[in-house]
């Protein structure tokens, strides 16, 4: 009875492991759905392989490792970081220096922008209203919103 029951659960070990090996291996032919979903004959024989890979004793990674030999790296939904995938993984932040750079560019510009306006304005060129108005909003001091309460302080002292 209990060689039964270390059957079924060594069943139950052996399909969850290639259950989830399979949810990390893209189907060759479909190429958008893990050989877990899909139907295709080429899943079906990866499926079958996986579990005799793991009855035969072989570790996930090595079964990874197989699956990546014969089949290349992109059979796996997770490639890893080398040299050929370094620009897939650093991407994103070869985005965002590209944003941040021509952020700072724009601000250098504006900043010199007001330098030149203020020459034409020396020099008797007249300045467009954006120009104008730029000049402004740079030149007018902030305003500072009076205290109530000071007001108030001030009346009751008799200032």
């Amino acid at each position: 009875m209990e060689g039964a029951e270390d059957a079924v659960r060594n069943a139950q070990v052996v399909d969850a492991r290639a259950r989830n090996i399979s949810h990390n291996v893209r189907c060759t032919e479909c190429g958008s759905q893990s050989i877990e979903d899909s139907q295709a004959d080429v899943a079906i024989l990866l499926r079958k392989l996986i579990r005799d890979e793991i009855q035969a004793g072989k570790s996930d990674k090595d079964i990874y490792k197989k699956l990546e030999d014969d089949f290349g790296e992109t059979v796996l939904y997770a490639p890893k970081f080398d040299l050929q995938t370094a620009a897939l993984w650093l991407s994103p932040l070869l985005v965002a220096g590209a944003a941040g750079g021509i952020w700072a560019y724009n601000k250098h510009r504006q900043n010199t922008n007001v330098h030149i306006m203020a020459l034409n304005l020396v020099r008797g060129v007249p300045l467009t209203p954006k120009e104008k108005q730029t000049m402004l909003d740079l030149l007018t001091p902030p305003r500072r919103e009076r205290n109530p309460l000071s007001s108030w302080w001030r009346k009751w002292l008799g200032q």
